[in-house]
């Protein structure tokens, strides 16, 4: 059994990868919003299709097409970003899941790529978890994988937005994309966007790139950082009792009858089967 793409599937491809026991599915959930004048709009969307295609890869599973559009309240005064309601993207998530539950699938992973779309994702997450697991990950160990490699300050604590991190892994993913102002002189630009996230309270902009110079995308290849440093831990998410955990840390799994828990130990990553107690981020 080997990873099925769910655009480029057929109803029947479908219905026999779930009857062989391909019955775990990855959602990339992104955004449509600014990352500078060198990034493109979807570089969420790119970077958490990316982890989501290879975790999918890893355990043959579905994957399914990413949500480009999310929550993105912090941006919106940029043109080109898209920002929906908290409550679309909960609404976006629970019929997906639904959806992919009606025809097989008993475990639902979610790689959210934006801060704005966590606490919608989690919600539809909770309120999903009488009817069938659905764990939400969060690039889990990001901050320790960042803390190892980046040589410029995080964008606000623990929060990589446009920054050296973010700017090396689309250099990495679609370096095509990352062109332009990377060469032009950021730090102008910087200083005419040093307001752009009040309600962050951080000029996330100017706290960028600060030596394009640097940024080849060497830090972006490194697997560790494009699979959200999952791979000794990633075993969880094959179909078994767990716990895993919100907000940025670990990833948590909501299951029937189990709710939300924590991951016990150094756990980053969590999943169950369907019905079966698990481990919600």
């Amino acid at each position: 059994m080997t990873l099925l793409r769910l655009a480029e599937a057929s109803w029947t491809d479908v219905r026999d990868h779930v009857a062989s026991g391909g019955t775990l599915a990855f959602l990339p959930f992104g955004a449509l919003e600014q990352h500078g004048p060198h990034l493109p709009l979807s570089t969420d969307t790119l970077q958490c299709t990316a982890v989501a295609e290879r975790l999918a890869e890893h355990y043959s599973a579905l994957l399914l097409p990413p949500v480009s559009y999310g929550s993105t309240w912090d941006n919106a005064a940029f043109p080109g970003t898209v920002s929906l309601k908290p409550s679309t993207v909960s609404a976006l998530c629970a019929d997906i899941a639904q959806a992919v539950w009606s025809f097989g699938v008993t475990t639902l992973v979610i790689v959210n790529g934006d801060y704005g779309n966590r606490a919608p994702v989690h919600a539809a997450a909770a309120a999903l978890a009488a009817d069938g697991d659905v764990l939400v990950l969060d690039y889990p160990g990001l901050v320790e994988v960042g803390d190892a490699v980046k040589e410029s300050p995080w964008a606000a604590p623990g929060l990589c937005h446009a920054d050296e991190l973010e700017t090396s892994m689309v250099l990495a993913l679609e370096p095509r994309l990352a062109a332009g102002a990377l060469r032009s002189g950021l730090p102008r630009a910087a200083r005419r966007l040093r307001h752009a996230a009040d309600p962050l309270r951080h000029p996330l902009a100017e706290r960028g790139v600060r030596r394009p110079a640097r940024l080849d995308g060497g830090e972006g290849r490194d697997d560790h950082l494009v699979r959200g440093r999952s791979g000794d831990r990633g075993d969880r998410l094959s179909p078994r009792p767990g716990v895993s955990e919100p907000a940025g840390e670990s990833p948590v799994c909501f299951s029937p009858r189990s709710g939300a828990s924590r991951c016990p130990g150094r756990g980053r990553s969590g999943g169950g089967a369907r019905g079966r107690a698990t481990a919600p981020r």
